[in-house]
């Protein structure tokens, strides 16, 4: 049953989902608000309170990445055509850093653009076939500084800004064809 509340500014419309579990828990998918409550549990409306502040903010966000993504639109090349993209990437982006990756792997992934692991291996979600190459090679040069940085701290955002001035625009972008992506491809 299709509920909504306000917060602030904000007309949220949320689902309240019966399941059996334990705990509640409120979550985003696919641009949609949900809570998933335990069977019997009634006041959804205190827990929503409860984490106002989190709804709202993911709320704001959720609504600028749609609103991004309305003006721009995929792109496409094989996957071939992507892996090639990708190695090349890697071999200029590698000299230019003084690293380079163990191996290099492409899959499906439901939550990422790319991965670096510890041990210098590299993964791509195959859905970056989508995007211009820009955004191709800011997610390379991303998942390239985690050979230095493994982290996300200062060091590894003056790598990326050393590079990409416009790094922000860069993650926005590319948040909104996720949510592209997301709603067309599946």
């Amino acid at each position: 049953m299709e509920h909504t509340v306000n917060i602030k500014d904000a007309t949220i419309r949320y689902n309240v989902i019966h399941r059996k579990i334990k705990n509640p828990r409120l979550e985003f998918r696919d641009a949609c608000f949900r809570l998933i409550v335990p069977e019997g549990y009634v006041d959804h409306e205190k827990l929503i309170r409860r984490h106002s502040r989190w709804v709202y903010n993911r709320h704001e966000r959720i609504q600028r990445m749609l609103s991004v993504s309305r003006n721009i639109e995929l792109h496409g090349m094989t996957e071939e055509e992507l892996k090639e993209s990708v190695r090349a990437c890697v071999l200029s982006i590698g000299k230019e850093l003084g690293v380079q990756p163990d191996s290099i792997h492409f899959r499906k992934m439901r939550t990422k653009w790319g991965s670096c692991s510890c041990r210098a291996k590299l993964n791509f979600n195959t859905h970056m076939r989508y995007l211009p190459e820009e955004m191709i090679e800011y997610i390379v040069y991303h998942e390239m500084v985690h050979l230095i940085e493994m982290n996300h701290g200062p060091r590894f955002w003056n790598y990326i800004r050393a590079r990409f001035k416009d790094h922000k625009d860069h993650e926005e972008q590319l948040s909104g064809y996720w949510f592209l992506i997301q709603g067309k491809i599946k």
